[in-house]
């Protein structure tokens, strides 16, 4: 893994920057803005890629977007580099800092703006956490849809950011999906707003352009989601399976019968004891392969599409089926799924958390191949996934303490997502690309591809300045790629200190 070689210059006027900063966004009630000394930027030094880490140069914590403004505008004419940061839960490295940058953190930007039940919107500014949104609206019955398995820490513009989706994405899609609108600091300070609470908005989709872009473009100051009413009634099954293979038959069986779950989520038996043990959702031990299978909506239709589920279950094998019966047994059912990755925590030293994306149909293929690369690898892997989309998200337990697993471990991961690129998926679902994926990029995309996406980046920032290092896996100058594709000068990357 590879980054920029620092800018010594830079560095060198570091007292400058800092005192430029302090200015900017003077100390409050609480203390100072700006962070400088070493134990105070080891809390920023990487986000949840932990592999992988890096001091920053200084860290400002902007209150207003004004601020946010001043300070982009401030580094922009300075040259200096600027890293955003949500809560640090990105598994991709997108976080990552840099040694001769700014880490402009946005945990400040903690409260919801505006709650329009008759819009059903929400303005909420960056910092607040997803989970914090539908508690939010909750004492009225309604909620926002995507739910990662870490919304109770990860924030909303985070969520913007890496196009972030959760268990029930299937049916009420990513973030991309639910957001209305942003408003949006670029790089030279100005100030923009796209969307609004309105469901379409003229001319090119720019907020969709930015959903996803990691950072690249601009720094999101205010979001707009739209909330959903609770449905009427929501249960979770448990389907249980003596291999992987028949619950990913399974799972494209139900699809193809025109059935939209709310959620369809699957681990296989390595990753059902290790949860099993840590949140007792009541997981069947002897299955090699567990479906969670949601259906929401009016009663009836529930009652009618659970029992359909369980036909179609019953017909290709299935063993074990347990159907929630109240409100706590569901989210019980669910707890235990959003715990998977820690529970996995607790039976190996280290994991390293895949995310990439196949067609349904191929899932019984791809599982069979992850479980050679295992062997081949002498790694273990634990296999947990939003089945219904096709979102894999395999988690490979290695020993960073043993020399040469985690570099054992890394080309096991890159192998899973070119195995998904090559049947037909792509390398990142939801987690993004920052650094981890980056110099895979061009397994999907031609070199053109990459200069006519990097050409965007150019139009929102033409020196590269925000977030650099992360997606694109050779640097262009925007001079260059105007007219002849040439690689930039400065592509010579030390190695990230790693841990």
């Amino acid at each position: 893994m590879h980054m920029p070689e620092p800018d010594a210059a830079i560095i060198a006027k570091r007292p400058e920057i800092v005192d430029q900063l302090n200015r900017l966004v003077p100390a409050g009630p609480f203390g100072t803005n700006v962070i400088t000394d070493p134990d105070g930027l080891r809390a920023y030094e990487c986000d949840g890629l932990s592999a992988y880490r890096q001091l920053p140069m200084v860290v400002v914590l902007p209150e207003t977007t004004v601020q946010v403004s001043e300070i982009l505008k401030y580094c922009d004419g300075a040259g200096v580099k600027v890293v955003p940061r949500g809560a640090g839960t990105s598994l991709s490295g997108g976080a990552l800092p840099l040694a001769d940058g700014v880490m402009l953190g946005l945990g400040k930007f903690n409260k919801v703006l505006n709650i329009d039940y008759a819009n059903r919107a929400v303005v909420t500014q960056p910092g607040v956490t997803n989970l914090a949104i539908s508690e939010a609206v909750s004492y009225h019955g309604f909620y926002y849809a995507p739910d990662p398995s870490s919304q109770i820490a990860c924030s909303i513009g985070g969520n913007v950011a890496e196009n972030s989706g959760g268990v029930h994405c299937l049916k009420y899609g990513l973030t991309t999906n639910n957001v209305l609108g942003v408003e949006m600091v670029l790089i030279n300070g100005d100030i923009i707003r796209l969307g609004g609470k309105h469901l379409e908005s003229e001319g090119y989709d720019l907020l969709g352009l930015v959903t996803g872009s990691e950072g690249l473009l601009g720094i999101i100051t205010e979001v707009t989601v739209r909330i959903l009413h609770q449905p009427d009634t929501a249960r979770a099954m448990l389907v249980g399976f003596d291999s992987a293979a028949l619950a990913g038959d399974c799972v494209a069986a139900i699809i193809g019968a025109g059935i939209i779950p709310g959620g369809m989520e699957m681990m296989d038996k390595t990753a059902i004891h290790a949860t099993e043990e840590f949140v007792q959702a009541g997981y069947p031990l002897d299955a090699e392969a567990l479906l969670i299978v949601e259906l929401d909506g009016p009663e009836a239709e529930v009652d009618h599409l659970i029992d359909r589920v369980q036909e179609i279950a019953t017909d290709l094998g299935a063993g074990y089926f347990r159907v929630s019966i109240n409100e706590s047994e569901r989210e019980k059912f669910w707890a235990g799924r959003k715990n998977a990755f820690p529970a996995v925590g607790r039976i190996t030293s280290d994991y390293y958390c895949m995310d990439g994306t196949i067609p349904r149909a191929r899932l019984p293929e791809v599982l069979k191949r992850m479980e050679e690369m295992s062997e081949k690898y002498e790694l273990r892997v634990a296999n947990v996934f939003h089945a219904g989309d096709g979102n894999l998200h395999p988690l490979i337990m290695y020993d960073a303490n043993v020399p040469g697993e985690l570099e054992r471990a890394e080309d096991f991961g890159s192998n899973i997502l070119k195995l998904c690129v090559e049947v037909g998926g792509v390398l990142t679902g939801e987690h993004g690309v920052g650094v981890e994926k980056r110099d895979l990029m061009g397994t999907m995309f031609t070199e053109e591809d990459l200069n006519q996406q990097q050409r965007v980046k150019c139009a929102f920032d033409p020196d590269s300045l925000l977030n650099p290092g992360k997606v694109f896996p050779t640097l262009h100058s925007c001079a260059e790629l105007g007219r002849i594709h040439v690689h930039h000068g400065h592509t010579r990357f030390p190695d990230i200190p790693r841990f």
